[in-house]
């Protein structure tokens, strides 16, 4: 940890500690980390170094770009080269949640807080072990206990959640009106119409069918330390 009693770093010095943070940093940076690091510096400096290193990434020719997302600023890669980073990870197996885990996941990203009986009603299907998926992952958690007969769990996202899927905050979801049109539009496009996406392709359904994506069976039980049958 460097000496609380040094003074600020002069701009250059400052920046780079910026972008050093910036990539090291597990979670989203912001303001208040840069904050607790340098305390006593004038939140607008602190601001300004990282505006600055975010637009030294907005040159069209560099491979990662930083974002605001979670209410601070990551380094991702940019967009127009998922797929050379989807092959990537496809060539390392990597596991993705199933359609199962999204459906939940999407309901409670749009009506939470929410508990498992009423997950259950929308989905028409057990959801306990899709959501302890969701649990480990991070991607949810538990936000309290609704004050009814059995006092079942709430669930919520996360921070990880905003990360995971480039949201600022949860404003950032598609009204239910768009997200249903997008999925309307999927639904009706016949297999093997989708847009080209360069040298790569998407996993096709047998990939999914040979275990490369995962999920936890949904006939599981809730975990024991939950307190309900919920």
């Amino acid at each position: 940890m460097p000496d609380r009693n040094v003074p600020l770093p002069e701009p250059g010095r400052l920046r780079a500690i910026v972008e050093a943070l910036v990539f090291a940093a597990e979670e989203p940076l912001t303001l208040a980390d840069l904050a607790d690091l340098f305390p006593g510096a004038p939140a607008g400096e602190l601001q300004e170094a990282l505006d600055d290193v975010a637009r030294s990434w907005e040159a069209p020719d560099r491979g990662l770009q930083i974002i605001k997302v979670a209410g601070g600023c990551r380094m991702t890669t940019r967009p127009e080269l998922g797929e050379w980073v989807r092959a990537l990870f496809r060539a390392r197996n990597r596991r993705r949640l199933s359609p199962a885990a999204l459906e939940t996941l999407a309901i409670v990203a749009y009506r939470q807080p929410i508990t498992t009986p009423e997950i259950q009603v929308l989905r028409g299907t057990d959801p306990g072990g899709v959501l302890q998926t969701l649990l480990d992952r991070r991607l949810l958690r538990v936000v309290g206990r609704k004050k009814v007969v059995g006092k079942p769990l709430l669930y919520g996202t996360t921070q990880e959640f905003l990360t995971h899927f480039g949201l600022n905050s949860l404003t950032d979801l598609p009204t239910l009106e768009e997200f249903g049109a997008v999925a309307a539009q999927l639904a009706r496009q016949p297999r093997g119409a989708e847009a080209e996406v360069g040298p790569f392709e998407e996993e096709d359904d047998d990939a999914a069918a040979a275990g490369e994506y995962e999920d936890a069976d949904e006939n599981e039980h809730e975990r024991d330390d939950d307190g309900d049958d919920s």
